[in-house]
């Protein structure tokens, strides 16, 4: 029963950090003391989320999948380093939208089913958690470069129809959001290498058989492609606005697509 309230309790402090951010953006007056506010709300959020993900997802040794635990934990993440960059960065705009969907999932994590791995996993063995942590991080840059893509294409079409809305005076300049959103998707892009490349050592482990050639395997090398593609067009020949949006919230959609493929192998795995 404490475990379900202090669930509860971090979904409100979600919300309530979600609120006040919006609250900044709508206001556009006193923006620094919403924000303030904000962070500070969200980050007891993480804070109380983060004990109760180390009990659900280490279970004697063995790790905890599924969809509720794993999205929970992702998006636990996503909050965690969106709040630690929004000290040093204008992207505090986006916890409007980052701290309700942190808020969702840990909902999701209250009723969405839980599994354990098909093979005793060791949660503690050193390289296993250094892939799952790897994983997470570049899943969360990518998430965080996706909203922050969309912000940038919500600001783009309001200059573009000269429709200024006062919120759009509450963000960074589009030069300061593209720029940000490009250097998250850099370090995610590397991160995300770094996962395909230790995923190759630690298949057995999550899907109780060697890297086999599935549709997960080749939706996340298509992911990696559309970033690498991506970032070549910026390099090579200056892709900004409309279409590095395209292409960044493209590659994030094949990432969900292969996460959730990669849910449903583990689900015939323990079928097997």
């Amino acid at each position: 029963m404490i475990p379900l309230i202090l669930h509860v309790i971090a979904i409100a402090l979600y919300a309530l950090a979600g609120f006040y951010y919006g609250r900044g953006l709508v206001r556009g007056a006193n923006v620094h003391a919403h924000h303030r506010r904000a962070f500070l709300v969200g980050s007891l959020a993480a804070i109380l989320q983060a004990g109760l993900l180390i009990g659900d997802i280490d279970h004697d040794g063995r790790l905890t999948l599924g969809i509720g635990p794993v999205l929970s934990l992702d998006a636990w993440a996503v909050a965690t380093i969106f709040l630690v960059t929004s000290l040093r960065k204008p992207i505090a705009s986006l916890g409007t939208f980052i701290m309700p969907s942190a808020a969702l999932a840990a909902i999701g994590q209250i009723f969405l089913p839980a599994h354990m791995a098909p093979r005793p996993a060791p949660s503690g063995d050193p390289w296993l958690v250094a892939h799952v942590v790897i994983a997470i991080l570049a899943y969360s840059l990518l998430s965080i470069a996706a909203v922050q893509s969309l912000m940038l294409w919500v600001q783009e079409r309001r200059l573009r129809h000269r429709q200024p809305a006062r919120l759009m005076n509450t963000f960074p300049p589009m030069e300061t959001m593209e720029s940000l959103m490009f250097e998250l998707i850099q370090v995610g892009f590397v991160l995300l290498t770094l996962t395909l490349i230790s995923g190759l050592f630690f298949s057995d482990q999550l899907f109780g058989t060697p890297l086999p050639f599935t549709h997960h395997i080749i939706l996340s090398l298509i992911t990696w492609l559309a970033f690498a593609i991506l970032l070549i067009g910026r390099r090579q020949f200056g892709w900004r606005g409309r279409q590095a949006v395209r292409w960044t919230v493209g590659g994030f959609v094949l990432l969900v697509f292969a996460y959730l493929s990669a849910e449903f192998l583990l689900k015939l795995a323990l079928k097997a």
